[in-house]
């Protein structure tokens, strides 16, 4: 029997720009959609769909009839840029969900820490939570298709991916669970930051400083790590063409204070292609 986390929907951004990426999207979809009953969206942009072509296939293989639960979005873009605030407001939209899961395609979670969160946000009186402990509890995996293979075929059994880990921080990227009322009325995704930025530092200090019950659960994150793309930190501070005025947008955020850090956010145009 799956896990339940009907309650949930994870919403992934992905462009396929490398052999490990695919890979890791493919675990990942896996893992989801094999573990637990769930909802995945899907948005891929890029010059041509990576995912339909390479991925998809392996993925209905391994989960079967699951593949129901998996929802692709494609958009042909030519532009390098990854703009992935607006993708994830777009899954945003779409979710029909009371939770939904900000879902980095490079990431996997213990079983208990997804029913955890899911817990906190539908029982607990949560709004946000960030399924992993601050500081060192990052497991940085570095897998190869023999790893992954053996991962799944054994019931997702993550001392296998230990075999090949060292240990890094975890503040606040990753994966992030909401209450998707509250991911709504607090700004969804900021579009003003466009690319690479630290929208990771600024979503969790806006929901602070807003007032929202911001929970975590302590324990690991597993990152699958990836060549380093344009859109890939630390490669992306150097090439993004709009990382000085995401850093200044930052930097402004940062002095209102909370009544106009609210009227910030209610006034956005951005939010009005959505529903609220």
């Amino acid at each position: 029997m799956k896990n339940d986390l009907k309650d949930t929907t994870f919403i992934i951004p992905i462009r396929i720009e490398s052999v490990d990426r695919l890979r890791n999207v493919i675990t990942v979809c896996c893992f989801l959609l094999e573990t637990f009953d769930t909802k995945v969206i899907i948005k891929e942009v890029d010059k041509a769909s990576v995912f339909v072509e390479q991925a998809l296939p392996q993925i209905t293989e391994y989960v079967g009839e699951d593949i129901k639960n998996l929802t692709h979005v494609f958009e042909q873009s030519e532009d390098q840029v990854f703009y992935r605030m607006r993708y994830l407001n777009e899954m945003l939209d779409m979710c029909e969900t009371p939770v939904v899961a900000n879902y980095d395609c490079d990431v996997l979670l213990p079983i208990d820490t997804c029913l955890q969160a899911q817990q906190m946000l539908t029982s607990l009186g949560h709004d946000v939570v960030y399924p992993y402990g601050q500081g060192v509890w990052q497991k940085r995996i570095y897998a190869d298709d023999e790893m992954v293979s053996e991962f799944l075929s054994n019931d997702c059994d993550f001392s296998i991916l230990e075999r090949k880990h060292d240990l890094d921080n975890a503040e606040s990227g990753h994966v992030q669970f909401f209450r998707a009322d509250a991911y709504r009325a607090g700004g969804m995704e900021n579009e003003n930051f466009q690319g690479s930025s630290p929208e990771d530092k600024e979503r969790i200090y806006r929901f602070l400083k807003l007032g929202y019950n911001v929970g975590r659960v302590v324990s690991w994150v597993y990152h699958l790590e990836h060549s380093r793309g344009p859109n890939s930190w630390p490669v992306s501070y150097q090439q993004n063409p709009h990382m000085q005025d995401n850093i200044n947008l930052w930097n402004y955020l940062q002095t209102l204070d909370t009544d106009k850090l609210r009227e910030y956010y209610n006034e956005q145009k951005y939010l009005k292609k959505y529903r609220r």
